[in-house]
């Protein structure tokens, strides 16, 4: 029988390191994290029936107005990650009043995955007085993401995630207005709208030099489970791509896609009557769309009388958004909520999403306190349950959002007619700015095509140009047939049979 032979160091070294390359790779194998991680626990999740989560919230805490919940502060020093001096901190909501659902939040690091815990000593409860056995075992509602983009000594608040899947963001020099969702479900419907709600986050701990911050999100709700993704790069213009995939657990009467959330009380188009020395109270004064074929719609949002829902059929949509457009403060007139620092949102599709419709939904509101606005897409083909279903976007929040490369629409204006013989016709007055015009020459033809619905009338249609502001301004006058229908308008502007402006699309609510 043989002996065995002798092993040389060199053998016994790369024996060595071999065996330790492997446990490096299975030791950072066990702790990979990624999308797909999420994904399979919604398609888990999906496959069995919705359990409703239990209120673990004492009395004390349920019971609490907006005021007094508000009273509850996360302590600015006990800021997530500020202690490591990382580009960005982490602040958290307590749970209470509305927020009955406790929801948790982990970290991500190189080491594992770490769920980070509820800290009572990181909270000023300020008038509020509580037992301390109330505050055991309570968790969060949310939380909110800080990064230095207006100077580079503070960190300013830029994201927030807060309610059901509702979130937020801010680009330089903006203050909070309009909401995303991940998702909308039956929105508008006689059904009723389901609200799907994340039931936990993950954050990817930043690099200490970092300039975006990875955030993963598992969404539930009595129908629809569903993983996303979210990359935030905060800037000028606060950029997320969003990459998500849901499950139906069974079908659902409308899917509504990237849906956006805004308010409009009322606007230039629009006059309440009511007593309020603002000229303008609005989060956004328009929905814009870039359709797949390269037109670019605009239409100015109103406060209805009644609840509003129209909708754009569009193939492969290259982006739509629940616009401010409007940025002069003077139309505004309001120190407190600036609306003219309120962000525009733009989500722009990846790949191809199909055939569809973006619908808007607008209801009525007596007051500014209530998001009356809703915007999203809705797939002509909507996913089959237990199926994964993925769409992706890049969402921007910005001050001044994507517009045409020729014209657009800078105001519209609306009130009774001007005509000598009041006759209750409509009057409507359109400003179009942009390159286009300024480039025309002085005897280029200019004309202003309009269309009407069955129900209205079109009485005058002129168009001359702004000689206080610049561009052109289109006076249109109709009249409606049947006061309890709306009139659908379309206008835009041509010159030698070349479109040079965005098509501005209104409807006219029912008197």
């Amino acid at each position: 029988m043989p002996l065995p032979q002798p092993v040389s160091l060199s053998c016994r070294v790369a024996e060595y390191s071999a065996f330790a390359s492997m446990l490096l790779l299975w030791s950072h194998t066990a702790f990979a994290f990624d999308f797909n991680d999420i994904a399979r626990r919604a398609e888990q999740m999906a496959a069995s029936s919705y359990k409703k989560p239990a209120s673990n919230l004492p009395r004390s805490l349920e019971n609490l107005d907006y005021d007094k919940y508000r009273d509850i502060r996360f302590k600015p020093e006990k800021s997530y990650w500020r202690s490591a001096s990382l580009p960005f901190e982490l602040m958290f909501f307590h749970q209470g009043w509305q927020y009955n659902y406790p929801i948790k939040i982990n970290e991500i690091t190189a080491q594992g995955v770490r769920e980070i815990k509820l800290d009572t000593t990181s909270f000023d409860y300020g008038a509020n007085k509580f037992d301390p056995k109330d505050l055991s075992g309570v968790g969060f509602a949310g939380f909110r993401v800080h990064f230095p983009i207006n100077t580079p000594q503070y960190k300013d608040e830029v994201l927030v995630f807060l309610g059901a899947s509702y979130f937020r963001a801010l680009g330089k020099g903006q203050v909070y207005g309009l909401s995303a969702r991940a998702l909308a479900i039956d929105t508008a419907m006689g059904s009723g709208e389901e609200f799907p709600r994340f039931v936990e986050f993950w954050l990817e701990r930043p690099a200490p030099s970092a300039k975006t911050l990875t955030i993963y999100g598992l969404l539930d709700s009595p129908r629809v489970t569903g993983a996303y993704r979210f990359v935030l790069e905060p800037g000028i213009s606060t950029t997320m791509n969003v990459t998500s995939r849901i499950y139906l657990r069974e079908p659902v009467g409308k899917l509504g896609l990237a849906p956006l959330t805004s308010m409009l009380f009322f606007g230039e188009n629009q006059h309440w009557g009511v007593d309020d020395y603002r000229p303008e109270v609005h989060d956004s004064d328009g929905l814009s769309i870039h359709a797949g074929n390269g037109e670019w719609i605009w239409r100015p949002l109103v406060n209805p009388k009644r609840l509003l829902t129209t909708s754009f059929a569009v193939t492969d949509p290259r982006g739509f958004g629940l616009m401010q457009r409007d940025r002069d403060f003077g139309h505004y007139e309001d120190l407190e909520a600036r609306y003219d620092l309120r962000p525009s949102a733009w989500v722009k599709p990846k790949g191809k999403w199909g055939q569809g419709r973006i619908e808007l939904v607008q209801i009525p509101s007596p007051d500014e306190t209530n998001d009356n606005v809703v915007a999203y897409w809705v797939p002509d083909t909507p996913p089959k349950p237990k199926m994964p279903y993925q769409f992706d976007y890049q969402l921007s929040w910005q001050k001044n959002g994507p517009r045409p490369p020729s014209s657009w629409v800078v105001q519209t204006r609306r009130g009774k007619s001007f005509s000598k013989h009041p006759d209750g016709s409509i009057g409507m007055i359109l400003d179009f700015h942009g390159p286009a015009l300024k480039k025309l020459s002085a005897d280029a033809k200019l004309e202003a095509v309009v269309s009407i619905d069955a129900n209205g009338q079109l009485l005058e249609n002129t168009l001359y140009p702004n000689v206080v502001a610049g561009g052109w301004r289109q006076s249109i006058r109709v009249r409606r047939v049947n006061n309890d229908k709306p009139i659908e308008l379309r206008s835009y502007l041509r010159s030698r049979n070349n479109v040079i402006s965005e098509t501005w699309s209104y409807i006219l609510p029912p008197e």
